[in-house]
């Protein structure tokens, strides 16, 4: 799959890797201060946490390797939508022809476990 081309954020590896820094200080933040005002209710709590979890997320995504990851999602996207899905009908037929076949090879795999049993029980009879 050949993507198209993909914007650079700045080109600067430190600035890349200060926002990677940035970001995980952001969710430690969080973890922390979720930690230390066990007091304060619950609902604030993770309100105040899906908001840092959010900004760590939107800073991540202005890296290069952010960037490249919203470029990739976007192609898997748009091939998605060019495969052919199978109907419902397909789908049944194919999900019971595989069902039928495992239940096959299960009475062939306890056939064989039964012969294999049988012969071991007659050798160690001797």
């Amino acid at each position: 799959m050949k993507l198209n081309k993909i914007r650079i954020s700045d080109g600067s590896p430190l600035v890349d890797r200060f926002r990677w820094i940035i970001s995980c200080l952001i969710l430690i933040l969080a973890v922390i201060g979720n930690y230390f005002y066990s007091e304060i209710s619950i609902v604030i709590r993770t309100v105040v946490i899906i908001f840092f979890i959010i900004i760590a997320f939107f800073l991540a995504l202005r890296t290069n390797k952010g960037l490249a990851t919203v470029e990739f999602v976007r192609a898997s996207r748009q091939e998605i939508r060019k495969v052919i899905w199978p109907t419902r009908k397909e789908t049944m037929q194919i999900t019971l022809i595989v069902f039928a076949v495992s239940v096959l090879m299960a009475l062939i795999l306890w056939g064989i476990d039964s012969i294999m049993v049988y012969l071991i029980k007659l050798a160690t009879e001797i």
